[in-house]
């Protein structure tokens, strides 16, 4: 018997289990085609055996021979088929049907047809299995694209389609559907694609699949029209429509994205009920394309009427009477109604005015308030506040995790929940605020739980914190004026450890996890200037208390005297200690510094250190003060912060030397004036000799050295930081600075050093305050020359910014926000002419991007609009580019 008999043996031998699988109609048509079928088969089929319908016999499989599906598992196949060797197996059968469906379901194949081989002793079957294996996908591309948008959309293919893995019809309308739903998020709802299939002609059985796409242009929003509000304008209810803008809105998107439409028909009615409006609906919404394809919304709203609070009830309430409580709701009868202010107020608001609150901070963690409206009649509401009080919770364990480098006390001793005390949702917040500023950990992955203990009435609280990089590295250079090219290299170590100092396992390049700070930093220009910086503090000096203690020491030399204009060294030691106060509130801080500052000027003819007209160019000069600053803190986060402020007073004072003195103004002898001329000569030359103005002005530079040697003043600082997050992560802050030099003798006045400048940017000014002694505040849009005041230096100052900041990432690992300013500032050398609204304005915008190695970078561009420039001068003239590294300039 051939091969040709078994086939068509094979296709009799399942007729009756196909009748039973399909409609009666289409099972008669394939059978009628069987007939047919022979006609165009081989002549070997003539004479062949043919099995009836009934006629059935049970065999034992002797063997099972398996063609096609060369990459596939052979024994996977005959398991998924049910065949082993030895079973028994009926033929005619439900078994051949059940083994075709079963391998067909993995739809991995295109054709499955088992065939009976042969029959030994009309006993033992040998069966063979013929597959034809459905094509792999050698690859895929996109066509009709730019290549900027192929990276996207292969993000959303390769989820869906394998390379060398079979593909489905079912996969490839998915592909089809995700790759125009991309489309249609941007506003493209006109977007095609065609997935179309050909051989890869480079390999067998494999198939090339290309995602034609024809993405069309975006569908704006031409108009937005809303029918049936009378009690509310269409332009307060547009709106509200916060993603789904009309064309000609300013600064916003007008493409049509569904999600956002859906989300924005819900702020719609929320809007509507919170103005009293409770049944307020939206009756039907429609939309329409014009001609040129732009949409048309429509939106038919039923307002109803507005509704009031009318009796405001409590029941369950023994701990405070309804007039505590009414008091803390703030909601009154005949007011509107509101249910997101009564939400709020009954369970959490940002102002700590809830009822919650008081439940909560005093251990109360089973409180639950569920207002339920027990009567509305005409436009009023009554309402019944239900009260469950629960149990008093007590604080059994306090427990943190995560923290793989920072010690377990230093998070322990910011926290403000302790075992044994009452629970308190304002200490786990306050608590939560703490460990953010300390700057260790990433304050997005900061998880707090709180586990009950019902039977023993306790609760724990478990902080599980996520440590991230908090030192700083900085490299960088700037252009310091006549200095030139400045370098800077600087490390600072937030989190370091002495006591570690032998533990090497903490060591991360030095010893930490005790929240010590250590700062070095080196600055040079290898000819003419250099610079050292030391700072070192403990912030928990004995561990018990929060009173922290800083030691420091700066040294900048300035070594110019081979080009003939002096040189100039600054040294100065400071150490302090401040504490953390509990009244007015904790939020409240103080701190105390000694400086010891000695300034020498050798034949520095290059110097910033003015005396009315005349300028100071040798001489020692001691700056010994105290300096006490009071501040208080409460921003939610040091890099990016979204709400708190920040205050500072400071005063910084030297002692009144010129009450010990019998006369301020010191007088040169005749030797003195000797002295001068013989060094004027040296200065000039034998040939030329000093002429009698020259004299004069250098006895008057010795005048103010030795007047001023002793340096005395009182120096105040008030700066002012309030940060308010508008809405979603966009934040307002306003920030005012002010400051004055005093003095103690008239005589005498304001000391050439200490003085305040304006303008420049954050990287030179701090180089050229090292080199004047000066307190330099940036001023975005100017440089410092820019000022006709800084060229005395000012003794008073006042300096405004208004900034709104948005974050393009939050990550620890690099928080960058954007930021658009208006600022203004200025300074003035006499107390009679300070005019506060006499301010040099800019505006501008800029970069920031804080790197945990690497600190703060920054990039600001200020239009400076009070400029004196020269006439011939063009806009471009007003602009100026900054550059900010390592920290945000005063």
């Amino acid at each position: 018997m051939t091969t040709a008999t078994y086939h068509k043996r094979s296709f009799f031998l399942q007729l009756h289990q196909i009748e039973s699988l399909m409609p009666k109609g289409l099972f008669y048509y394939l059978f009628a085609l069987s007939f047919i079928l022979p006609i165009f088969s081989n002549a070997q089929t003539e004479g062949m055996e043919i099995l009836t319908y009934g006629e059935r016999k049970e065999y034992e499989i002797g063997g099972i021979t398996i063609n096609g599906a060369v990459n596939r598992d052979r024994n996977a196949i005959k398991s998924i088929a049910g065949f082993r060797e030895g079973d028994k197996i009926t033929i005619p059968g439900v078994e051949i049907p059940r083994a075709i469906k079963a391998l067909m379901k993995l739809k991995l194949f295109e054709n499955v047809l088992i065939l009976q081989d042969s029959v030994v002793n009309e006993k033992i079957v040998f069966l063979t299995i013929n597959i034809i294996d459905k094509p792999i996908l050698s690859r895929y591309f996109f066509s009709g694209i730019k290549k900027s948008q192929q990276d996207d959309l292969n993000d959303i293919v390769k989820n869906i389609i394998s390379k060398e893995g079979i593909v489905t019809d079912d996969q490839k309308e998915l592909a089809k559907l995700k790759v125009v739903e991309f489309y249609v998020e941007k506003g493209k709802l006109d977007a095609q694609v065609d997935v179309i299939e050909t051989k890869d002609s480079a390999r067998p059985n494999t198939i090339i699949l290309e995602f034609a796409v024809k993405p069309n242009d975006r569908i704006k929003i031409e108009d937005i029209v809303f029918e049936g509000n009378n009690k509310v304008s269409d332009r307060k209810l547009r709106k509200k429509l916060k993603k789904t803008k009309r064309k000609g809105t300013l600064l916003k998107k007008t493409k049509f994205v569904e999600d956002d439409y859906e989300e924005d028909k819900k702020n719609l009615i929320s809007f509507y009920n919170n103005q009293g409006f409770k049944n307020a609906r939206i009756m039907s919404d429609s939309m329409y394309r014009e001609k040129d394809g732009d949409l048309i919304i429509k939106l038919k709203i039923e307002e109803g009427n507005q509704f009031h609070f009318r009796n405001i009830t409590w029941k369950g309430n023994s701990l405070y009477t309804a007039e505590q409580l009414n008091n803390v709701l703030g909601i009154g009868k005949g007011d509107v109604y509101n249910p997101e202010l009564l939400e709020n107020r009954l369970k959490f608001s940002q102002d700590g005015r809830d009822i919650s609150s008081y439940y909560l901070d005093d251990g109360y963690l089973g409180f639950n308030v569920d207002p339920v409206e027990i009567a509305i009649e005409n436009d009023s509401v009554d309402l019944e506040m239900r009260i469950f009080e629960g149990p008093q919770f007590t604080i059994e364990n306090v427990i943190i995790k995560g923290n793989d480098r920072t010690n377990e006390d230093i998070v322990r001793r910011e926290l403000r929940t302790r075992p044994g005390q009452k629970f308190s949702r304002s200490d786990i917040i306050r608590s939560q605020r703490e460990i953010i500023n300390l700057g260790y950990f990433n304050p997005e992955a900061l998880d707090i739980q709180t586990p009950v203990n019902q039977s023993r009435g306790t609760v724990d609280i478990q902080y599980s914190v996520e440590e991230r990089p908090s030192d700083q590295l900085e490299l960088s250079a700037g252009y310091g004026g006549f200095s030139g090219l400045i370098g800077t290299l600087g490390v600072t170590f937030n989190n370091f450890s002495i006591a570690n100092f032998k533990d090497r396992s903490t060591w991360s390049p030095l010893p930490q996890g005790d929240g010590q700070k250590l700062s070095v930093r080196v600055q040079s220009n290898s000819r003419f200037f250099k610079s050292y910086n030391f700072s070192f503090t403990e912030p928990w000096l004995g561990g018990k208390k929060p009173n922290s203690f800083t030691i420091g020491a700066v040294s900048s030399i300035f070594d110019n005297s081979s080009l003939g204009y002096g040189k100039l060294n600054i040294t100065r030691f400071f150490a302090g200690i401040g504490t953390q106060l509990k009244w007015p509130d904790d939020f409240f801080s103080s701190s105390t510094t000694l400086n010891i500052e000695t300034i020498g000027l050798e034949r520095y003819f290059n110097s910033s250190f003015f005396v009315g007209n005349s300028s100071i160019s040798d001489g020692n000069f001691k700056n010994f003060s105290i300096k006490h600053t009071l501040s208080r803190s409460s921003i939610n986060d040091p890099l990016f912060p979204r709400s708190g402020s920040r205050i500072s007073l400071s005063v910084q004072a030297t002692l009144p030397y010129s009450l010990f003195r019998k006369t301020p103004v010191y007088n040169p002898t005749p030797a003195d004036i000797e002295k001068i001329v013989q060094d004027l000569i040296e200065e000039n030359g034998p040939a030329v000799p000093p002429t009698d103005s020259e004299i004069a002005t250098k006895v008057e530079g010795v005048k103010n050295a030795k007047r001023y040697e002793w340096l005395e003043y009182h120096k105040w600082l008030f700066t002012s930081e309030w940060y308010f997050n508008i809405v979603d992560k966009l934040v307002f802050t306003a920030n005012a600075k002010f400051g004055i030099l005093g003095y103690y003798d008239k005589v005498l006045k304001a000391p050439p050093v200490e003085r305040f400048e304006i303008g420049g940017d954050g990287l030179s000014n701090q180089n050229s305050s090292q080199l004047t002694g000066r307190s330099i505040l940036a001023l975005r849009g100017y440089e410092t020359t820019d000022l006709p005041n800084n060229v005395e230096g000012g003794t008073i100052f006042n300096k405004f910014t208004l900034e709104l900041r948005y974050p393009v990432s939050l990550n620890p690992n690099s928080t960058i926000y954007l930021t658009t300013f208006l600022q203004g500032g200025n300074s003035w050398t006499r107390f009679r002419d300070y005019n506060p609204f006499d301010v040099k304005r800019s505006a501008g915008m800029g970069l920031r991007v804080f790197l945990p190695m690497f600190g703060l970078l920054g990039f600001d561009y200020g239009f400076g609009f009070d400029k004196n420039l020269d006439p011939g001068s063009t806009w471009k003239d007003y602009g100026k580019f900054s550059v900010i590294i390592g920290f945000e300039p005063e």
